[in-house]
């Protein structure tokens, strides 16, 4: 079981991470500290559960190879290469038209999920965090592309980990995310086809989700491109942001700044 009462972060270089008030999370990212992900488990994306996003596919839902709407969500993994925290610096390759930033709000476990229904998924979340969703621009939405969505640094995560008591409502969250020079892009976890009971309770019914994995809500549709020399600041709700900075192929990886 992975319990937490308040906010939980892991700076670059600890062995641990610590929980942290809210006021000393705010003091620590004045300092431009720069973070590990809040817990490095497993990551599962979720395809189609913006309303827009599906609205914006149209007729094409009902031809192959989709031919209807999907009946259970669509996920893919984010695997181990791809977690990268606050301020992380992330190459966009030189023969990429940019990198499409889908601020999602992750779900964290808390206990070993199997199976639960609606009424008692939430007692199973330990808390929420930002995720920038990265990946390739693309058009496929069925199959998700490994070569798309899983580049080194392609999900940051961060910058804490908020206890659920600072969550009552993860289904009227506001997601926004602020690229210097462009007006921010907005949305809201209200448009999700699934609520985050109803995705708990689907997605459990054929996997079983451990303690310190995050399940995102998903990308809302329309999310900006970055381009290099870009910073972005990832906001969900009152969360502190999540900073992540694009850089160059050809500059060293795996920095922060």
């Amino acid at each position: 079981m992975f319990t937490l009462t308040d906010h939980l972060v892991h700076v670059e270089g600890d062995a641990l991470p610590l929980e942290l008030d809210a006021a000393a999370l705010r003091d620590l990212l004045a300092r431009g500290v720069a973070l590990r992900p809040p817990v490095c488990q497993a990551v599962y994306g979720v395809l189609l559960n913006d309303r827009a996003a599906l609205e914006a596919l149209g007729e094409a839902m009902h031809e192959a190879p989709y031919k209807a709407p999907p009946k259970a969500p669509v996920l893919y993994l984010k695997p181990r290469n791809t977690l990268a925290g606050h301020r992380a610096c992330v190459e966009v390759p030189a023969d990429a038209n940019g990198i499409e930033i889908g601020a999602s709000l992750g779900i964290v476990i808390g206990r070993t999920a199997t199976r639960v229904s609606m009424e008692n998924a939430l007692d199973y979340v330990a808390g929420y965090t930002a995720v920038a969703d990265l990946s390739l621009p693309h058009a496929s939405v069925y199959r998700p592309s490994v070569r798309f969505r899983a580049r080194d640094r392609f999900c940051v995560i961060g910058p804490a980990l908020v206890a659920k008591q600072h969550v009552p409502n993860p289904d009227r969250i506001a997601i926004r995310v602020d690229i210097p020079g462009r007006p921010p892009f907005e949305a809201t976890t209200a448009t999700s086809v699934r609520s985050v009971a109803r995705l708990l309770a689907d997605v459990t019914d054929f996997m079983t989700l451990a303690p310190g994995d995050i399940l995102t809500l998903g990308v809302p549709h329309g999310t900006p491109v970055a381009r290099a020399g870009d910073d972005a600041d990832i906001v969900i709700g009152d969360f502190a942001p999540l900073r992540v900075s694009f850089v160059n192929e050809s500059q060293p990886a795996g920095g922060t700044r």
